[in-house]
């Protein structure tokens, strides 16, 4: 630890004591006095001098100790008169921490003018005794201070050792991440370019982590687009907060938050470890393009039937596939979606082969072991990755469908039943199952893949062919089939002759060159109908 002043005081040798200075009465100003006074007996001592000018500060910094024989004060009646508060203030505002005084040598005992100053300041005063030379107290200081910066030295070399055995092993930042957690005592946050959290396993708790003020200062800081160090104050402590990458190129930020700030050694353990970080996600860009190719080969294996091949080689690579019955998810893919991918490679890491994930087009498709139907008619419960599958969603904002559980035998179909699910959600945000659209019928599930559009567009030739003649071929072809295509109902319906339906109909056929005769040509109108209301 510094040297300080309750630490001198600890020294036999010296025979130090600090003046009861402490106000007897409880007012407001002995409070703060008193407060002060014992704020300063515990702050770090960064060197002491010995003075006798009466303004020496343009000599001194903060926290040092001043030591003096008082020449400066006169003797006798001006003694008395010296102005000690202003001496006092002066010592205050260049940043001490104490004054010592010898109390035997220039003068006999302690001038009770000065007592009283840093007794109102709230200024620790130290009464040096005689025959203890001021070289001796600079010497136990000085002899403090290379003890505590060689421990520092020491600390500071194995910490930086342990950084970097951390960043060897597989999981290279996440474990970077949780050492610097345990050579700090802090917590750290990792987001990724977006401002989203990466949640880390491994970690320890912290409400602090990502909350709101927390993403906010990070959001902002990555709007800048440049490397940046930011502070930010919460009631727990200071949090520091570091982008990384490079100019223009940011891959994220770190959060550090504790108690206390970080020391001169400390801060360089954190520069490394975000050099590191800034590298290790340099690097894996290219590892991650690799390893992308061989997920998205694995599950073309998978989707041909060569289900055993790709076991034994995901095996080899990422240990088991996850086991059977399964959930299908298929996520959008989006500018930022690599950072999407960094957060499930996390996860299914973490997922111990419970979790696949694969790019296949312009989807992301991840599968997940899910559990099995409890009861007939009653859905499963999720299991813990389907629901940080489902929060890695929420999170980025993303687009998803997803498939009921399946098999291997039946993951084309479930596949597919997903990508119906995702494009039903039209590019919002948000995950939908194909079992919500399915109970809709054929026609919500029509709709929900976007069959409006192409409804519309069957229809335009008659509903402009309506607008520009004034007919109402539109209106008789819906009257026609809600009459189950009666001519005589249709008629009555519309109160016009049966054979003015049929050249209503028969006119509509031409226009949209469909025979109106047969099943098919009635299905495609009635469904165009339908959808386009």
């Amino acid at each position: 630890m510094l040297p300080t002043i309750e630490w001198l005081l600890t020294k036999r040798t010296l025979r130090l004591s600090v003046l009861e200075t402490g106000a007897p009465t409880q007012s407001r100003e002995s409070l703060i006095a008193n407060t002060a006074l014992a704020s300063r007996m515990t702050a770090p001592i960064t060197w002491v001098h010995s003075s006798d000018l009466d303004d020496p500060t343009p000599f001194l910094s903060r926290g040092n100790v001043l030591l003096t024989d008082g020449a400066q004060f006169g003797f006798g009646a001006d003694a008395e008169r010296y102005d000690y508060d202003s001496y006092v203030a002066r010592l205050i505002e260049a940043g001490l921490v104490g004054l010592g005084f010898a109390t035997h040598f220039l003068h006999q005992g302690m001038p009770t003018g000065l007592a009283a100053a840093c007794a109102r300041a709230g200024f620790p005063l130290i009464d040096v005794p005689d025959r203890v030379p001021f070289i001796a107290v600079i010497r136990e200081v000085a002899d403090q201070i290379a003890a505590e910066r060689s421990r520092r030295m020491a600390w500071s070399i194995a910490a930086h050792k342990a950084i970097s055995y951390a960043a060897l092993k597989p999981t290279g930042l996440r474990s970077t991440l949780i050492e610097l957690e345990r050579q700090l005592s802090c917590w750290v946050g990792l987001f990724d370019a977006t401002g989203h959290p990466v949640p880390v396993p491994g970690q320890q708790r912290s409400g602090d982590r990502f909350a709101q003020p927390v993403r906010d200062e990070v959001a902002r800081a990555l709007r800048k687009g440049s490397r940046s160090s930011t502070a930010l104050t919460l009631d727990s402590g200071q949090v520091t907060i570091q982008t990384l990458g490079q100019n223009g190129e940011l891959r994220g930020a770190l959060a550090l938050g504790r108690g206390v700030p970080l020391d001169r050694a400390e801060n360089e353990l954190v520069t490394s470890v975000i050099a590191m970080a800034t590298l290790a996600l340099e690097q894996n860009r290219t590892l991650d393009a690799t390893r992308g190719q061989l997920r998205s080969s694995l599950l073309e294996l998978v989707l041909a039937g060569n289900l055993g091949a790709a076991r034994a080689i995901a095996g080899e690579v990422w240990g088991a596939f996850p086991l059977e019955p399964l959930s299908v998810v298929v996520i959008a893919r989006q500018t930022q979606s690599h950072f999407v991918l960094d957060a499930l490679d996390v996860l299914a890491l973490d997922a111990d082969g419970r979790a696949f994930f694969a790019v296949r087009g312009d989807v992301i498709v991840v599968l997940v072991e899910a559990a099995a139907q409890r009861t007939a008619g009653r859905p499963a419960e999720q299991t813990d990755v389907q629901r940080e599958v489902e929060q890695l969603i929420t999170d980025h904002d993303l687009a998803a469908g997803s498939a009921a559980a399946t098999d291997y035998a039946a993951l084309t179909v479930a596949l597919g039943q997903a990508s119906s699910a995702l494009h039903s959600r039209g590019g919002r945000a948000g995950l939908t199952d194909f079992a919500e659209i399915a109970d809709t019928g054929m026609l919500g599930v029509l709709q929900s893949a976007g069959a409006e559009r192409v409804a519309h567009r069957v229809l335009t030739p008659l509903t402009n062919f309506d607008a520009e003649q004034g007919a109402a071929l539109v209106e008789t072809l819906l009257s026609w089939f809600a009459n189950d295509c009666s001519w005589g109902a249709t008629a009555a319906k519309l109160g016009v002759h049966r054979h003015t339906v049929r050249s209503r109909i028969d006119q509509a056929a031409s226009i949209l060159n469909l025979d109106l005769e047969s099943f098919e040509g009635r299905l495609e109108v009635w469904a165009a109908l339908r959808l386009r209301e």
